[in-house]
């Protein structure tokens, strides 16, 4: 499975990836060394949506979307899937 994710930085941003591991990413967010560059000055973050897909390629599209929405799309988007998103890595 491949997703496409936000996260909330420590400083209210949001940040948008891929990948094909929700949890080591979230994780590597937050303190390994394959973490984001734009979130290693903004740790810790939140998971706060993502979305599942079953290729790579339908993930990177999705993610290229979502960098295009405004701030305020992106919240709507999260609003939407607050209860899908109960867990912290």
């Amino acid at each position: 499975m491949n997703y496409t994710y936000m996260v909330c930085c420590a400083d209210g941003s949001l940040y948008t990836g891929w990948t094909n591991c929700l949890e080591r990413r979230i994780k590597a967010h937050n303190g390994g060394k394959a973490g984001a560059k734009y979130t290693k000055s903004k740790r810790p973050v939140t998971l706060v949506y993502y979305e599942g897909f079953a290729t790579k390629e339908e993930a990177m599209r999705r993610e290229y979307e979502i960098k295009q929405m405004p701030r305020g799309k992106k919240l709507e988007l999260m609003a939407l899937e607050v209860e899908k998103v109960p867990c912290q890595f």
